[in-house]
């Protein structure tokens, strides 16, 4: 990477970091991009060079935000010895909820947007990495003792029942804690994969 390159990576970084940071102590509504830019120690056009408006970086920091978590996951899941579509799921979506449990300005900030941001994040962040879990699953599905239909239905149920019903669960605790909830949420995913297997 050239000096340039290595610049500008820098300063998206630092409008990345800065935006998180005032969006989730100061507030979506209340942060101004000139709030932003400021506190990055940015010009406001550099700005404009990587996002289109507030609403733009935010949702490419919930694509980015939610890669991460994936992503630890993922690496997670390789450095043990789940097998299996459905033991390997339900490690990823325990491990997401645990680091959500342990971090809840981010679970605030990723809010219910989940799948779109595991999902959507290639489309809205252009990240050569951004397609890491959906290969993932798709090798997991191709390992499987079994052979499913619809994969991509299934993914996407999965994900936001976990999403959905985990940020209720956490911040609320309702129906339950988080801890409580959890094997009916695991008991629920299971049935969603086995009305998936092809018979």
């Amino acid at each position: 990477m050239g000096k340039v390159d290595e610049n500008k990576r820098k300063k998206k970084d630092a409008l990345f970091n800065t935006a998180y940071e005032l969006f989730t102590t100061k507030g979506f509504n209340t942060t101004a991009i000139s709030d932003i830019v400021e506190k990055a120690g940015v010009a406001k056009g550099t700005f404009y060079l990587y996002f289109k408006d507030k609403y733009d970086i935010k949702n490419k920091l919930i694509a980015h935000k939610t890669h991460e978590l994936f992503h630890a996951a993922n690496l997670a899941l390789a450095a043990s010895n789940v097998q299996g579509l459905e033991e390997q799921l339900i490690f990823i979506i325990n491990h997401v909820i645990d680091a959500l449990k342990d971090n809840k300005s981010l679970l605030n900030f990723i809010s219910k947007n989940l799948v779109m941001g595991a999902l959507k994040s290639a489309l809205l962040t252009g990240e050569d990495s951004d397609t890491e879990l959906y290969e993932a699953f798709l090798k997991m599905v191709e390992q499987d003792a079994y052979s499913y239909e619809d994969i991509d239905v299934m993914l996407f149920t999965i994900i936001e029942l976990a999403g959905s019903t985990a940020y209720n669960s956490v911040i609320y605790e309702e129906p339950l804690s988080i801890e409580q909830y959890k094997p009916f949420l695991y008991r629920t995913v299971r049935l969603i994969i086995e009305s998936h297997r092809m018979k």
